[in-house]
């Protein structure tokens, strides 16, 4: 395998199909040097906060960390004594502005947006978990910032910086498979409680600052079930099974095929209250042809819908896909998650949430192909913040429009809420196909989910 193309020349490439031009990105405005250490703060500090704190403390100064939690937040200033604790990021941001360079954003999904604007605005680099944002605006709206306040950004999607994603987007862009028809992208996820009541109300815990916890979003009471990990099964706070793991299952079909501004979105689940997501779903895209490729259609599934067996073609297709390098048969087949990609000279199937391993039917053979390898996910930020190329993805580029792809999704899973009986007595709810104006972020006849594209914020809160 030859990986000597430089990044420029695997962005120019890529780029030409997908519609974004990262390679020559925008510079920060005020670059740090090579050697000049980085003074981070971390909003966010428990379950993925924890690593991202870790890696921020790694590759520069950790001068202030931020929860909402007091027990998490003193667990972390034992490990990092010289960083100033806060529960309010808004605090943090306004007493310590000067004094700090770049953040990260390790919240529910509700809070990503607010956070990294205030931050990107003052003119700090962010980096954010995925998925990068609450709403398709504020992914739109967070890469237009990036790009007027010209900071370094990055999304935590790391496979992003996986070898085999990047080899699997190059032979799709060489076009191995031939015209690219269906793309099938599939989850373990939820894996958290979804689809019922609220919980009763409950006294706030002591140690839990609650007002700062809703942030942005409406009031309601404190109950079991929302902090620390299950808030991503309800509207008000995170994006369901799609927004927690479709920006590492889609991302190298994304990379490779240019998934990107689908023109409508249907949905078919469980039905819901609308007020948490559904148990299970299916929601399928459909893509125009762009400048080198035709149209397709992309699938999602989770809640344990899995796609049709028979999509992965022969007992020999089969048998191909489904055994390792290591030549031992997968348990299940497919995996419970997974992406497969079909196209009329075969099948690209990767049973890693990231894309790092992937296996192409009988009869195709991958020629050698040219990527550039990453220096790792995090590296690539703190790069472009010391005068580097922008992070592979970076907002405006790749991030945004990933993010803006995935959360399409739930607009037609809100109106997919009522189910119904069918043939073979279970419950499905079918919601309305969406015509989408991706250029204008309207859902053209579907007026009812304005909502869920833009939120309204709490008094406080803004972009």
């Amino acid at each position: 395998m030859l990986n000597r193309t430089n990044r420029r020349e695997f962005l120019q490439t890529t780029a030409a199909g997908i519609g974004f031009f990262v390679a020559a990105g925008v510079q920060a405005a005020e670059s740090r040097s090579p050697n000049e250490r980085i003074a981070m703060a971390s909003i966010g500090i428990d379950g993925k906060g924890d690593s991202d704190s870790a890696d921020a403390a790694r590759h520069g100064d950790l001068v202030a960390i931020c929860d909402v939690d007091d027990k998490k937040l003193d667990a972390a200033a034992k490990k990092y004594p010289k960083a100033k604790k806060f529960n309010d990021f808004r605090k943090m941001l306004e007493t310590m502005g000067k004094s700090i360079d770049a953040v990260t954003v390790s919240t529910p999904d509700h809070t990503h947006a607010v956070a990294a604007a205030m931050a990107m605005k003052m003119g700090k680099h962010a980096f954010v978990q995925k998925p990068l944002t609450h709403t398709i605006y504020e992914a739109r709206r967070l890469g237009e910032i990036a790009r007027e306040m010209k900071v370094a950004t990055q999304m935590g999607n790391q496979g992003t910086a996986e070898s085999g994603l990047r080899r699997a987007a190059a032979l799709l862009r060489k076009g191995i498979l031939g015209r690219v028809t269906e793309v099938h992208v599939w989850t373990n996820r939820p894996i958290w409680p979804q689809g019922g009541p609220r919980p009763a109300p409950k006294p706030v815990p002591a140690e839990l600052h609650w007002d700062e916890w809703l942030g942005p979003a409406p009031e309601r009471p404190y109950g079991d079930g929302y902090h620390p990990f299950a808030w991503r099964g309800w509207w008000d706070f995170g994006t369901g099974a799609l927004g927690d793991m479709a920006c590492h299952t889609v991302n190298m079909p994304f990379m490779g095929l240019g998934l990107r501004d689908p023109v409508s979105v249907q949905a078919r689940c469980s039905g819901h209250n609308k007020d948490s997501y559904p148990k299970w779903s299916v929601i399928e895209f459909e893509f125009p042809a762009n400048d080198w490729r035709p149209g397709l259609k992309f699938v999602w599934y989770d809640g344990g819908e899995l796609p049709p067996r028979e999509l992965f073609g022969s007992e020999e297709d089969q048998k191909k896909l489904f055994t390792g390098r290591s030549g031992r048969k997968d348990k299940d087949t497919p995996k419970r998650s997974g992406c497969l990609v079909i196209g009329e000279k075969g099948k690209l199937y990767s049973p890693d949430d990231y894309a790092a391993e992937f296996r192409l039917s009988a009869g195709i053979e991958a020629p050698e192909v040219e990527f550039p390898e990453s220096p790792g996910h995090f590296v690539e930020w703190v790069r472009a913040i010391k005068g580097g190329p922008q992070a592979m993805s970076n907002f405006p580029d790749y991030a945004g429009p990933l993010t803006e792809t995935i959360l399409l999704g739930n607009l037609a899973v809100w109106t997919a809420d009522k189910a119904e009986k069918t043939a073979d007595g279970s419950m499905v709810a079918v919601g309305k196909k969406i015509e989408w104006d991706a250029k204008n972020l309207v859902a053209k006849n579907a007026p009812e989910v304005a909502h869920i594209i833009k939120t309204e914020y709490r008094k406080g809160y803004s972009l």
